[in-house]
C-alpha cells in the first residue's frame, strides 16, 4: 500500500500543472503547503515568463522546467517528529527531476514523520543568473525557519538532501551559509540559511577537472567564477553541517570522484560524516529500484541520521 501510495502521488503530480504554487491547500500529507520564496520578483535580472513545463514522458518524466515563481511546497506528516528537510532535485540546471527523485523521497520521508519541503527554483538554462538557485535555495532555509513553528518544525532540525545538481546546490547551501547571496528583503533574512544535516545523493560537487564532467558546470558558467564559487569542496569549513554522501561507483554521469573529495574535505574539518558508495547504480536513481544495491541508500540514511539525532 505504501509504495501504490507513493505511485499515486507521483502520477498526480505528473497531471497537475499549475502556472504557480498559489492555490489554497490542505495542509497534510497529500496537500501541501504552498510558499512562494519571495515576497515580490525574485533578485536578478532576465529569467523566464509564462506557464512551467512539467515533462510528461521520457527519462526526464516528471521533471520540471521554466520557474518563474520559485516556492517550496511543504507536506505535513500525521506524526510529525520535529525534523524537516528540504528535498532539490538534480537536472543540470536545466530542469528539476521531480518525477523521479523528489516526490518518491518526500513520499517516503513523510512516512518517517519528516516533513518534507520541496524545492521549486529558478535554472540558469531558463535564462536566469547562475547565482539564482543559490539564492532560491538560501532564501527557502530562512523562510523554512520563519514558518517553523505553523509547520510544526523544529527550526533547529531543518536538513536538505540534494541529487546531482541538486547535491551541488545542497552543497553549497550547507557550506556557504555566511555568503550574501542576495540583499535581505524581511525579516525571515535575519535568520540562519544553515542546514543542520545535509544528504548528497550521487552530487556534482566540484566545477574543476576532472570532477566536471556535468551540464551543472555548463550552465553555472555564465558566471566568471563560477568553478571557485559552485565548487563545493572548496567551501567545507568546521562549521559545515553533518554531511551523508551516497554515490553509485559505475556513475556515468557524475565522476565518483565528487563524493570522495566531498568526504575527504569533510573529514579534514573534523565534520561527521558518512559516505556509501555501491558498485553498481548509475546515475539518477532517486530511491532506487527495489531489490537493487543502490535502494539501500534511505535506510542508510535513516540510520545516520537517527544517530545524529535527527530522527
Amino acid at each position: 500500500m505504501h509504495l501504490f501510495r507513493i505511485a499515486l502521488l507521483v502520477a498526480t503530480f505528473l497531471l497537475a500543472c499549475p502556472d504557480r504554487a498559489t492555490a489554497q491547500a490542505q495542509p497534510d500529507g497529500e496537500h501541501p503547503v504552498n510558499i512562494d520564496l519571495w515576497p515580490d520578483a525574485p533578485p536578478g535580472a532576465g529569467g523566464t515568463r509564462g506557464p512551467e513545463r512539467v515533462y510528461r514522458s521520457g527519462s526526464h518524466a516528471g521533471a520540471v522546467s521554466n520557474v518563474s515563481v520559485p516556492r517550496i511546497e511543504v507536506y505535513r506528516p500525521a506524526h510529525p517528529n520535529g525534523t524537516a528537510a528540504i528535498v532539490i532535485g538534480g537536472g543540470g540546471y536545466a530542469r528539476i527531476g521531480m518525477g523521479q527523485e523528489v516526490m518518491p523521497t518526500a513520499m517516503w520521508l513523510l512516512s518517517q514523520g519528516v516533513t518534507p519541503v520541496v524545492l521549486y527554483y529558478r535554472l540558469p538554462a531558463d535564462h536566469w543568473p547562475a547565482v539564482a538557485p543559490f539564492q532560491d535555495a538560501q532564501r527557502a532555509m530562512r523562510v523554512l525557519r520563519a514558518h517553523a513553528h505553523e509547520l510544526g518544525v523544529d527550526p533547529a532540525r531543518i536538513g536538505v538532501i540534494g541529487f546531482s545538481a541538486g547535491g551541488n546546490l545542497a552543497g553549497i547551501t550547507e557550506t556557504r551559509a555566511a555568503a550574501a547571496f542576495y540583499p535581505a528583503v524581511d525579516a525571515a533574512d535575519r535568520l540562519s540559511s544553515r542546514p543542520d544535516f545535509a544528504a548528497l545523493i550521487y552530487p556534482v560537487i566540484s566545477l574543476r577537472q576532472p570532477y566536471d564532467t556535468t551540464r551543472s558546470g555548463r550552465e553555472l558558467s555564465t558566471q566568471a567564477d563560477a568553478v571557485q564559487a559552485y565548487s563545493v569542496e572548496s567551501h567545507v569549513s568546521p562549521r559545515t553541517p553533518p554531511t551523508f554522501l551516497a554515490q553509485a561507483e559505475d556513475d556515468p554521469i557524475a565522476n565518483i570522484g565528487n563524493s570522495r573529495i566531498m568526504y575527504a574535505a569533510l573529514k579534514q574539518n573534523g565534520v561527521e560524516a558518512e559516505l556509501h558508495v555501491f558498485a553498481k547504480g548509475g546515475h539518477g536513481w532517486g530511491m532506487g529500484t527495489p531489490g537493487s544495491e543502490v535502494a539501500a541508500w534511505p535506510a542508510l540514511f535513516a540510520a545516520w541520521a537517527k544517530r545524529n539525532g535527527f530522527l
